[in-house]
């Protein structure tokens, strides 16, 4: 069953975002005094008095703007409106009642949904000063409610009001078999473009503006093929390139989407093929042990022949030849080419990276893979290997007992690996193998 959703909405930087991390209890929206900041719709779970709700932090509304990136921050703040139950409007004592408040609580009145007002910044304790009343101006039937975001006081009156206000169905059902996915890739890759051609509507801000999305954006898509959790990071940029503090929390927010993931996107542009900032990118997924989707993505712009694609693969491959196991697929999120088949291969790899092997079965294979292959010696010591097993899923890990670390080369290892992808797939994942020799301290790969 669905849970409630509300909406913090406002004006830009009257602290919408410090409310939304102070009401889920960690840092996931992105804080600085600069306006603007928070372009996206931002989604989370929040909890009070054990009522759960999902709550959307959204870019500041500026009524009347005529700026590009503003006016689709409306845009966002106007569809988070129109698909939540309730919603908290926030206002800032310091900056008092001003016109585009006034504009806000007409545009909200028009919705008919329950409407909150939260006056932030009230940071001094005791009786509000005069400036406060102003906010019943604003005709709402609720009494305004103040709070400080940054301090924490007068919120536990605010999730009060919320949950009141909120419709909640008994015996509420958590949320089963959701696959989150983490669309990652340089700036301008296309990544927010293919999440919106999936899931068929405007969800996340596309520009062609590099770098126009800095936020890790969650997006919930539900149909024939499953239940999608779509997670857009902002572009991974070089660090080098890395200049501003904004920027610097979006690159941590991009590694912190990838560790919440089951499933990588890694978007590649055709037109620039496989650069070195790609193969950092990928590498990341690879090194948190993440299934793994190269899409090539814009291949609807690249002149082809017979060959492209054989030619795009090979190149693809000595690029990101550490994740020989990542199948490609060639896409265009501009004219929808190939993009619902991403959804196949989705499940398909989230499957792999969740298959587990019986013992049984994996020393059939072992013992037949020492039989074509002799383990390796040095100085007349042979590599012995006793039994292999799973010990884990997602990335598969199995532990390897032997006699000698030592003698447990790189090729071996390597060897062993391409067996186990031969008999049973792993297609889309890394692959870990632990060597525990016998009666020594653990040693992994």
């Amino acid at each position: 069953m669905s849970k409630p959703i509300v909406a913090i909405v406002g004006r830009p930087n009257v602290g919408k975002s410090t409310l939304f991390n102070k009401l889920i209890g960690e840092r996931r929206s992105i804080v600085e005094d600069v306006p603007g900041v928070t372009r996206d719709r931002i989604y989370a779970e929040a909890e009070w008095n054990e009522r759960r709700f999902i709550l959307i932090d959204t870019g500041g509304i500026e009524p009347k703007s005529e700026d590009t990136i503003l006016k689709q921050m409306r845009n966002q703040a106007e569809i988070a409106i129109a698909s939540a139950d309730v919603i908290v409007f926030m206002c800032d004592i310091r900056a008092g009642l001003l016109a585009d408040d006034r504009d806000i609580a007409i545009m909200l009145k028009k919705s008919g949904k329950p409407i909150i007002v939260a006056v932030n910044k009230m940071d001094r304790i005791g009786e509000p000063p005069f400036e406060f009343y102003e906010f019943y101006e604003l005709g709402f039937d609720r009494e305004p409610i103040a709070l400080s975001s940054l301090h924490g006081s007068g919120t536990g009156d605010l999730l009060d009001a919320i949950v009141e206000e909120c419709q909640f169905e008994d015996d509420e059902a958590e949320d089963e078999g959701v696959i989150n996915v983490a669309v990652i890739g340089k700036p301008n890759a296309g990544k927010s473009s293919i999440i919106n051609r999936m899931c068929g509507e405007d969800r996340v801000i596309v520009s062609d503006i590099a770098g126009t999305t800095r936020d890790a954006v969650d997006t919930r898509v539900e149909n024939a093929h499953g239940i999608y959790n779509f997670i857009d990071t902002a572009g991974i940029r070089r660090h080098s390139k890395v200049e501003d503090r904004i920027e610097k929390f979006s690159v941590l927010r991009a590694n912190m989407a990838v560790e919440r993931a089951d499933v990588c996107l890694l978007m590649i542009d055709a037109n620039d093929g496989v650069t070195e900032q790609d193969e950092r990118i990928a590498g990341i997924a690879h090194e948190a042990g993440k299934a793994v989707i190269i899409v090539i993505n814009k291949w609807d712009m690249i002149e082809k022949d017979n060959s492209t694609v054989n030619s795009f693969n090979k190149d693809v491959r000595i690029a990101l030849a550490y994740m020989p196991y990542a199948p490609i697929i060639y896409v265009s999120a501009l004219t929808g080419q190939r993009v619902a088949h991403i959804y196949e291969l989705i499940n398909k790899v989230y499957a792999e990276a969740h298959r587990r092997v019986t013992t049984g079965m994996l020393n059939d294979l072992l013992s037949d893979a020492t039989t074509r292959v002799q383990p390796p010696s040095d100085k007349g010591k042979r590599l012995k290997i006793y039994y292999m097993t799973q010990a884990s899923v997602a990335p598969p890990t199995f532990v390897i007992f032997c006699n000698s670390e030592e003698l447990f080369h790189f090729s071996y290892r390597r060897y062993l690996e391409n067996c186990l992808r031969d008999t049973f797939g792993f297609e889309g994942t890394p692959i870990r193998m632990i060597i525990r020799q016998k009666g020594d301290e653990t040693t992994g790969l």
